[in-house]
This record gives structure tokens, C-alpha cells and sequence, in this order.
């Protein structure tokens, strides 16, 4: 297997509401509200007609872009033996991803976004982890990471306790090792333990300007280049309009954005860069044509609602 993915699985469930139905549930119009409240989250589910589910979580849709690339490729994720658990586990398997995980009934149910469409197409995101962060040692399936060329793991999943020891497991068993940093929320949270992984325990650390700034308490842009070039690995950084950069060792290179594009929705765009980046990567491509496939892919994902191609 070319590479496997360990994230949050989270299974989005798509709705359509109307102004009131946002306002009357105070959540914020555009904005994304994180609950640990299994009582709120039901009340709001129960309120509302599916439209349409899509097996989610940012490490789970850049495996399901490697997968469109034609990559063979496979994820390990947390999800209850329930009704979302099943439609997570057979929406991935559509998608020539090959799930290694055995669900069972879980304390809490699988993870879930609430995505309400609004009738001017805005969309607002109501996110309830559930069993997805519960992930332990136990979950890890080390035949499936030791068959694998690479691991690519999120920061959304790093946690103190058991995901922790979870990620560890993986790390040591892996041939190769990537990882996103995911969110400056989360940098900061972790800032000690992100640090270590980066200088010491990644091959690939994909990261915005503003993440890796975060991590390593940069003012300006140039102490980034400065701190890429002394550590033994690659660090791919994405910077929006300024396009993209890899550092590997003393190797810096740089590819612009894409010009001229109608953006519709930036959900996704991360997450489909680190998938064409990737591609490029395990399929032996220089350093420029990775990140020119990474921005190929994620420029053709904003210009589209939702995080799939």
C-alpha cells in the first residue's frame, strides 16, 4: 500500500435549515461551533432532514484525493458500530479506501459535522467529535502501517493520554512518516510535543505560514526558511495567495497560486494539497512538481462546495 492515513473520522451530514433554524439554535452563520454535549447534538440531529452524508475528517479526504489519483491507499479511524459508523465505513470503501478498523458499539456515538446549508448557500458547522478522539494504542493496526510506504497522520487527532500513545505506535512502526499540523488551535495547544514531532520524528510536516509561524515563534517569514533548513526533513508550507514552498534540508522551492479563480468554498483546500503533494512524493516527482500538484488539486477544490473532487 502506497500510504495510510490515521485521523478523526467524522462523517459529514449535510442538511438544508433556514435563517431561523440558525439563529433559533444560537450558532453563528458561517462559523463552525465545537461541542463535547452528546444531549445538545442529539437535540439538533433530531431537528433535522439529511440530505446527504460524506465520510469526512481532514486526513480522510486528502486518503480519498490519493485514491481519485489512483493510489492505493488506506485509512485507520474511530467509529461506533451505528448508523453513521456504517454509512463512514461503506462512503470510504465507494471511494477504493481500504478502512482498517473493526467498529464496534462505542460509549459515545461516531463523530459527526452538521453541515446546514442556508438558502444563499452559506454553510454552518455544528461538530461533535464523539468517539473519533477516543482513539488508543489498541486501534492501531501495525500489519497495515508496517505494509505501507508512508503514515500520514493530523494534528486535529494529537492528543494528551490516549491518542498520544496512539500516534506513537504508529510513528515507530512506520517506513515514513507525514503529518499535518492541522490548526494554529491546535499549535498552540500542543506547541511542546508538535515541536518534537517536527524536528525529530517526521519525515513530511505539512503546515499554512501562519501554523509553523505559531510553532516555532516566528516574526518574520525568513526565520521559517532559517529553522526548515536545520532540521533533517521536508517542510511543505502552503500561503494562500503567495502559493506554496518545500524546504528539504537546503533545498528551498517555490511554486505561485493559481490565478484567477472563482472560490467557492475553501473547505478542503489543505487537505487536497497534501493529497496531490503526496501523490507526487510517493510517486518519485521533484520537489516542484509536488507542490504543483498539490496546488493544481486544492485550486480545483475551492472553486466547488465541499471537500471531495
Amino acid at each position: 500500500m502506497k500510504i495510510l492515513g490515521m485521523g478523526n473520522a467524522i462523517i459529514d451530514v449535510i442538511c438544508k435549515v433556514d435563517d431561523k433554524f440558525i439563529s433559533s439554535n444560537n450558532l453563528s452563520k458561517g462559523n463552525m461551533k465545537l461541542t463535547f454535549d452528546e444531549n445538545e447534538f442529539r437535540k439538533l440531529l433530531s431537528n433535522l432532514k439529511i440530505e446527504k452524508t460524506i465520510s469526512g475528517g481532514s486526513v480522510a479526504n486528502s486518503i480519498v484525493g490519493l485514491s481519485q489519483l489512483g493510489n492505493k491507499v488506506g485509512f485507520i479511524g474511530k467509529i461506533s458500530d451505528d448508523d453513521f459508523g456504517k454509512k463512514y465505513e461503506t462512503g470510504l470503501k465507494k471511494e477504493n479506501v481500504e478502512y482498517f478498523y473493526t467498529k464496534k458499539k462505542e460509549p459515545l456515538p461516531t463523530g459527526t459535522c452538521l453541515i446546514l446549508v442556508t438558502p444563499d448557500s452559506e454553510r454552518t458547522m455544528f461538530t461533535f467529535l464523539g468517539t473519533a478522539g477516543k482513539i488508543n494504542e489498541q486501534d492501531v493496526d501495525i500489519s497495515a502501517i508496517k505494509n505501507s510506504e508512508m503514515t500520514f497522520l493530523e494534528g486535529y487527532l494529537w492528543d494528551e493520554g490516549d491518542p498520544k500513545k496512539a500516534f506513537d505506535k504508529a510513528i515507530e512502526n512506520s517506513n515514513k512518516v507525514a503529518m499535518t499540523l492541522s490548526d494554529k488551535f491546535c499549535v498552540d495547544r500542543h506547541k511542546k510535543h508538535f515541536l518534537e514531532l517536527v524536528k525529530n520524528k517526521l519525515d513530511i510536516t505539512f503546515s499554512n505560514e501562519e501554523e509553523i509561524m505559531s510553532l516555532i515563534d516566528a516574526k518574520d517569514f525568513k526565520e521559517v526558511i532559517t529553522f526548515a533548513k536545520e532540521i533533517n526533513n521536508i517542510l511543505v508550507i502552503t500561503r494562500g495567495e503567495k502559493g506554496a514552498i518545500s524546504i528539504n534540508e537546503k533545498n528551498v522551492t517555490e511554486v505561485n497560486a493559481k490565478k484567477n479563480l472563482s472560490i467557492i468554498d475553501l473547505t478542503g483546500a489543505g487537505d487536497l494539497f497534501a493529497a496531490g503533494y503526496l501523490h507526487g512524493f510517493i510517486n518519485n516527482f521533484n520537489q516542484k512538481e509536488c507542490l504543483e500538484k498539490g496546488t493544481d488539486m486544492s485550486s480545483k477544490v475551492i472553486q466547488q462546495i465541499g471537500a471531495r473532487l
